[in-house]
């Protein structure tokens, strides 16, 4: 019978598997990851939340494919709390770990991942519903839509926890694998050819939608009197998914190969000296996702600048008006009128984005 590890301290793994921890990362070169690493996942967080209330501040996003990337958004913003839980449970650190802290470290980085892949197949079958239609939107009514999103992260918390439910090699460390020294080999493989597996899939299924709905298009344009600019919609929200699923492809793939070499026991591959620059590829995905989002969506990046003007007008005008005392407003018409006027024009500034929302429902 073999003998269970649960008890020990990490450095017991990491030694066995001879898998370097980084513990020449002190001094400088500490303080410049940590750096790195705090200003990456603050823009991850400030970015992504932007995005989401972006898709709850305007009723033009009210509708499912908006809701699925507000969801996106979400899975990168859990990416975000799952780095800093890494940058600060990494390196020399990582020996210290006792197991169940190191399941939660990478349990994480799993759930975050496959949050974004599953996300990423919902919105696929959503524009595969909206476009053999030619709709702009599909007919998912806001119950469905909950239940697909709560179905996505139940599916990425379930996948995050598989290690920790037995598939790892604490009772046979003969199978354990270099990159991470608690999870089996066979994990590692299944986990990696799984996630390739499904890029390949969804990259054959949006290419095919989007000439699908470029030729469709393009049919339509020469029998139909409507605008240019709504017979192209469909077309620019298949190229913003596109996108996004491009980035995804090219920022997690490397990792995932990395895994697969690892899995099949390739000591002669050196993975242990580009493992942090995939890690550090993958982190990049999570703040591209929202510049993305703002530089395809005009519409979006609108909303997200008056949400961010609208927010530093009314702390500026807090400041100004908490310096003039209220003896003097109430003595001075010039300076009391000039207030009243900042306010009005301030309120309309910041009132454009609701009222255009009012007019349009």
């Amino acid at each position: 019978m073999n003998e269970c590890y649960y008890d020990k301290r990490m450095d017991f793994f990491y030694n066995r598997t001879k898998a370097d921890t980084a513990d020449e990362w002190t001094g400088p070169q500490l303080i410049g990851v940590l750096c790195f690493g705090t200003f990456f996942c603050l823009f991850i967080f400030i970015s992504n939340s932007l995005v989401i209330a972006a898709v709850v501040k305007n009723k033009r996003f009210h509708f499912p494919f908006y809701y699925l990337l507000a969801n996106l958004a979400a899975a990168d913003f859990f990416a975000g709390i799952a780095y800093v839980f890494l940058m600060f449970n990494t390196g020399p650190v990582s020996k210290t770990l006792t197991v169940n802290r190191w399941f939660l470290r990478q349990g994480l980085l799993d759930t975050s991942l496959t949050a974004s892949l599953v996300n990423l197949l919902v919105i696929a079958v959503e524009r595969h519903m909206s476009i053999m239609r030619m709709k702009i939107h599909s007919n998912l009514t806001k119950k469905r839509v909950t239940f697909l999103i709560i179905s996505i992260w139940a599916i990425a918390i379930f996948m995050g926890a598989v290690p920790t439910l037995g598939w790892n090699c604490l009772c046979d460390i003969t199978v354990c694998s270099s990159l991470a020294p608690i999870y089996s080999r066979s994990y590692l493989v299944f986990w990696s050819v799984l996630n390739l597996v499904v890029f390949f899939i969804m990259v054959v299924v949006y290419i095919r939608i989007y000439m699908y709905v470029q030729r469709k298009t393009n049919v339509l344009s020469s029998h139909t009197s409507g605008s240019i600019s709504r017979r192209r919609t469909p077309v620019k929200l298949m190229k913003t998914v596109m996108t996004v699923l491009g980035a995804f492809v090219v920022c997690w793939t490397p990792g995932l190969v990395v895994l697969l070499l690892d899995g099949l026991n390739c000591t002669d591959c050196g993975i242990q000296h580009v493992k942090r620059w995939f890690l550090l590829l993958a982190l990049l995905n999570s703040v591209m996702n929202p510049i993305i989002y703002s530089y395809k969506d005009d519409e979006m990046w609108a909303t997200m600048k008056r949400m961010i003007c609208c927010s530093s007008e009314d702390r500026s005008q807090d400041r100004r008006s908490s310096r003039i005392p209220s003896t003097v407003l109430c003595r001075s018409t010039d300076i009391s009128g000039h207030y009243i006027e900042d306010g009005i024009i301030q309120g309309t500034i910041c009132g454009k984005g609701d009222l255009g929302d009012k007019g349009n429902s």
